[in-house]
Order: structure tokens, then C-alpha cells, then sequence
């Protein structure tokens, strides 16, 4: 597939845009080539496109379902035995509309952890999207159920492992979940195969104060001591962390995704410690969690409580500027995942947006990315485009009204 964008605005300047294939080819003036899809550029801005960086993204059909409660109640009440009842074709459709929600607010990679994998990955193929899945690994210490999971993932392993859309990756749920034993298997198995690492870290104090009880150290101290942490590893939340963890997470050079959103509504009682971080030159990325403790998947949002909650917490405006918190919902989370995207530049992969400049949110003009984090939302999204192909122009994705009533026909079903 080839696209030409002509005189949308790059870098403060009216530039045309060809991508051929995957590629972005060339960036200059007067471009004159044949393409097969021309795109007005006019009062638009290219910006790389988003990436998720956690996400439990058939959360969806939970969206508003037990707002306003205590964590447990919410979970033991609302969620666990909801989820139990969940179908590879529930997940299919919350999933699916989890992608039409990402789609339109500009994300085009997330990195994702739930039930069901197949239907995640089905919602994934037809939506056009690139996504890092993998199946929840939990063992809760039951070696029958450790060998179980272990086998759902060697056999996802060896079906999704050459997969052109999807980065098939295994997701160990917790140190609270997951048996030492398993843990050491999921590092190793990860390590054998060059797969990625995502677990849930140091989310809320109790799981500290746990795990201080049970192995007399702190959460990072044990994933450390024994040997699970490296550069393959995404570890979700960090929130209760203090300085030494801080300090062996960038030693292993773990990259870590941020979820201010969930962490607020969740009231997790901690701030993520993002001066330690930046000055340990740890790799940050950004993510909504779930729809069903955020309640949008939307990146617009999370860039603006991920900079706005720093500066509040460190009384200092200056604290995580807005171009930084922009790299952290694009360029990071990509190089995570090995990914040359996240930045609009001549042979980088075709993952971008088109955005509305012409919108009340986006006037003035006077920063553009200042604009994009403070000011804008998904509306402001004109076009999406992920390795090469459109997967919105002008506001419309294919078969968007499908989805949105089968997502609203299988939450009323599922949930009554």
C-alpha cells in the first residue's frame, strides 16, 4: 500500500508525506508520485501514533459496572465472578471494542493481559492493530495449575510466534499469583525464546507489606533475588517503591508503564515516584489499565493526569513538561517492544496520526505537542494509520457501527 499526505504540518512546517508499504519513504516539499490513497493535509498535524503500554483490554464490557467502591468489594463483587463466567467470544467483543476505542483516539500498539488470548488476538487481527498479548499466568502455588499454564503457553507460543500483527509475550500476573517456581520458568522460557515480560509490581501497600511478611523483602528485592528481572521485562504500576528498587530496576534495565488514571480512581495511596525514575534513566511508558478502572482507553487523557498529578505531588510545574510525558505515549513503549516507530522521520515504520488543527481545543497554535497532552482529546483524531495501513480517515473505521452494538448487546447479555 502506498499514501501520500500533501501540506500537513511536521516539525512547525508544511511538508507531503509518502509512506510506501510500511515505510515512511520520504518527507519534503512537492512530492509527485502516484499512490494509491491521497490524504488532504491541509489544517492537520502528523504526530507519531500511541502505544498502551498495559491494558486488560476486554475490560470494556466492565466499563461503569461498580464505579465508586472500595477495591475488594469492586472485585469480589463486580469483577472476579463476572469474569469467570467470560467466553473466548465475550472477550472477542470487548476486545474488539477496546480496538475501536483505541483507534479512534490515535493508539495503534497496545500491551495486553487477560483471559481468553485467542479472542484478544481475533479483535486484533480484524481491527488492523498491532498488539503485544498474552495469556494471565496464574498459578496461586498449585503445581497442577502451574503445569497447566505452562502448557497454554508453549502451545500459544508456537501458534502466535511468527505472527506479523501480534508480539506473543507471557504475562505472569504477580508475586502474589505466581509461584516462585513459575516465575523462575516464565524468566527462563522468556529468556530461551527472546519473549517480553509483563507483570502487575508494587501496585498498592498491602502487596508490599505481604511480601515483606512472607519473604523479608520488598516486591523488586524478591523478583531481583531471584533472577527474574531484565531489559525483556515491563513491569506495571511500580507505585510503592522506594530508592534501592528504583535503583535494581534500572541496573536490569526494566521498563516500567505508568498508569496514572487507574491508579487515582483505585486510590492506590501512593504517587509513582517519577523523579527517582528519571534519574535512574529508566525507560517510561504509559497506560490506561482497564476500561473498567480508568474508564477510557484514551492516551489523551493519561498524558494529562501522568504530568499534572507529578506536578501537583512535587509542587513543581516544571516536573515532567509536556514533550517528555509525550515520548512516554510514543517513542517509549515502542522501543520497548522493538519497534523503529514512536517518531516521524524518513524509514520509520507508517504508525501515525493525522490531528485536527482547526478544532477549539488545538487553537492557538502556539506548541503543538503542549496542545496534544493539555489540551486535546480522541475527537481531535482525524486519521490512523498503523504499519502503512489506514485504519481511520476522517473519523470512520470500518464496520464501527457492528461493533459498537455487538459490544452493547453482548455487556447486557453477559452482565444481566
Amino acid at each position: 500500500m502506498s499514501i501520500i499526505i500533501k501540506n500537513c504540518l511536521h516539525d512547525n512546517k508544511q511538508k507531503d508525506i509518502y509512506i510506501e508499504n510500511n515505510i515512511i519513504s520520504e518527507i519534503s516539499n512537492n512530492i509527485n508520485v502516484e499512490a494509491e490513497h491521497k490524504i488532504d493535509g491541509k489544517n492537520k498535524a502528523i504526530i507519531p501514533s500511541f502505544m498502551n503500554s498495559h491494558s486488560h483490554a476486554a475490560m470494556t464490557l466492565f466499563r461503569g459496572y461498580g464505579d465508586d467502591l472500595k477495591l475488594m468489594d469492586w472485585l469480589q463483587n463486580r469483577i472476579w465472578p463476572n469474569e469467570a463466567k467470560m467466553t473466548e467470544k465475550i472477550v472477542y467483543q470487548g476486545s474488539k471494542l477496546a480496538c475501536l476505542e483505541m483507534i479512534k483516539s490515535g493508539t495503534t500498539m497496545f500491551n495486553d493481559m487477560y483471559w481468553h488470548f485467542k479472542g484478544t488476538a481475533k479483535a486484533v487481527e480484524e481491527t488492523g492493530m498491532r498488539a503485544a498479548l498474552n495469556a494471565v499466568f496464574i498459578d496461586l502455588a498449585d503445581k497442577n495449575k502451574a503445569n497447566e499454564q505452562i502448557n497454554i503457553n508453549k502451545k500459544l507460543y508456537e501458534e502466535y510466534k511468527n505472527h506479523k500483527q501480534i508480539q506473543f509475550s507471557l504475562g505472569p500476573h504477580s508475586i502474589y499469583t505466581v509461584s516462585k517456581e513459575s516465575l523462575i520458568w516464565a524468566k527462563e522460557f522468556a529468556e530461551k525464546h527472546n519473549l517480553k515480560l509483563h507483570i502487575h509490581v508494587s501496585e498498592n501497600e498491602a502487596e508490599v507489606k505481604d511480601c515483606i511478611k512472607e519473604h523479608g523483602m520488598r516486591p523488586i528485592e524478591y523478583l531481583n533475588e531471584i533472577g527474574f528481572l531484565s531489559s525483556n521485562v515491563i513491569a506495571a504500576h511500580t507505585v510503592w517503591v522506594n530508592k534501592k528498587e528504583v535503583d535494581i530496576l534500572a541496573k536490569n534495565n526494566v521498563s516500567i508503564a505508568y498508569n496514572p488514571v487507574s491508579n487515582m480512581k483505585l486510590a492506590v495511596n501512593n504517587v509513582f515516584p517519577y523523579k527517582l525514575f528519571k534519574q535512574n534513566k529508566v525507560n517510561i511508558c504509559l497506560g490506561t489499565d482497564s476500561a473498567a478502572s480508568n474508564n477510557n482507553l484514551s492516551m489523551f487523557d493519561t498524558m494529562k493526569f501522568a504530568s499534572l498529578i507529578q506536578k501537583h505531588h512535587y509542587n513543581d510545574p516544571t516536573v515532567l513538561r509536556a514533550n517528555e510525558c509525550f515520548k512516554m505515549a510514543t517513542r517509549n513503549g515502542f522501543k520497548f517492544f522493538g519497534l523503529n516507530a514512536g517518531e516521524i522521520k524518513e524509514g520509520m515504520l507508517a504508525d501515525f496520526n493525522l490531528i485536527k488543527l482547526k478544532m477549539p481545543e488545538m487553537i492557538p497554535n502556539h506548541n503543538l505537542i503542549s496542545n496534544v497532552v493539555y489540551a486535546a482529546n480522541g475527537s481531535c483524531v482525524n486519521t490512523t494509520v498503523c504499519n502503512g495501513k489506514i485504519l481511520m480517515n476522517d473519523r470512520v473505521v470500518k464496520n464501527e457501527e457492528e461493533i459498537v452494538n455487538e459490544a452493547i448487546q453482548t455487556a447486557k447479555e453477559f452482565l444481566n
